[in-house]
C-alpha cells in the first residue's frame, strides 16, 4: 500500500487586519477505506499549441467510477494574462492563471451526461499545464 500525503499551507500578513497562517495535511486513500491510493498517471506536462482548443486531459471512463481520485494541475506560464479554463464534463470549475495551481478530488463519474471528463482550454497558444492524477 502506497502512502501519499498532501499538505497545503496558506499565509498572509496583510489580507486581513491580523496575519493568518494555517496548514492542513491529508493522507490520500481509496474511497471509503484507509488504504492508500496505489496508482498515479505520473507527473506530466501538456503544451497546447492552439489557443482556445479544448483538450480532454482525463477521460472518466478510464478510471474508477465514484473513486477517491485526486487531481493536481498547474499553469506554468509566467505571462499574467495566460490561463487555462478547467472543466469537469460541461461544468467549468475555474480558471488557472499564470502560476496558479489546483488540487481537487475527482470521482470520475460515468453515470452522468456528459461523463465527468476533465478538460482544459488554454487562452493562448503554447501555454503549458503541469498535471498529475492519483487514482485507485
Amino acid at each position: 500500500m502506497a502512502t501519499t500525503t498532501a499538505t497545503i499551507t496558506l499565509a498572509s500578513a496583510d489580507l486581513l487586519s491580523d496575519p493568518i497562517s494555517f496548514s492542513t495535511t491529508a493522507e490520500l486513500t481509496t474511497a471509503g477505506t484507509a488504504t492508500g491510493l496505489s496508482s498515479t498517471a505520473g507527473l506530466a506536462r501538456k503544451t497546447v499549441t492552439g489557443g482556445h482548443a479544448e483538450y480532454t486531459l482525463f477521460t472518466a471512463a478510464n478510471y474508477t467510477d465514484d473513486g477517491a481520485n485526486k487531481v493536481y494541475l498547474k499553469n506554468t506560464s509566467t505571462t499574467a494574462a495566460e490561463y487555462f479554463d478547467v472543466s469537469i464534463g460541461d461544468m467549468q470549475m475555474g480558471r488557472l492563471y499564470a502560476g496558479d495551481w489546483a488540487f481537487f478530488p475527482w470521482n470520475a463519474d460515468t453515470g452522468s451526461t456528459p461523463d465527468a471528463d476533465i478538460k482544459i482550454d488554454p487562452s493562448a497558444a503554447d501555454v503549458t499545464l503541469e498535471y498529475m492524477l492519483f487514482h485507485e
